[in-house]
């Protein structure tokens, strides 16, 4: 008998300790996560800003944030975003080549889920045939 109200005793409170930890969790609330340039002169680099706010209970951290090639830079913060805080992520995209493109920028960090896919898309187009 003791032994089983020792053993329930431990597993509601990892029960307990998991449900509080869940609620605890950092969260993103983004604005927006697509963001489409439409058309863009070839040779200007142009940036989207991907801003949000930590919803959760907990400090949210991103650990790391790149973009699915080397033609889009990304800044993020470094430090940690208080909850009810904001933050924003810069997506840099190098307008080198003529065409239409899609690229993404992945945030890894300590919100529910962990990891979160922002997107940029547009046309870059000959700096003649922009105007």
């Amino acid at each position: 008998m003791k032994k089983s109200l020792i053993f329930a005793s431990v597993l509601w409170l990892a029960a307990a300790a998991y449900l509080v930890a869940g609620s605890m969790a950092a969260a993103f609330n983004w604005t927006e996560t697509t963001h489409n340039f439409g058309k863009i002169k070839q040779g200007k680099p142009v940036v989207a800003e991907f801003a949000f706010t930590n919803k959760g209970q907990a400090p949210l951290v991103i650990t790391n944030a790149r973009g699915s090639c080397g033609c889009t830079g990304v800044e993020f913060p470094k430090s940690a975003i208080l909850p009810g805080k904001e933050g924003k992520i810069k997506a840099t995209f190098n307008a080198a080549a003529v065409g239409t493109f899609s690229k993404t920028v992945t945030v890894e960090s300590n919100a529910e889920g962990g990891l979160t896919t922002l997107a940029i898309t547009g046309e870059v187009v000959a700096e003649k045939a922009a105007r």
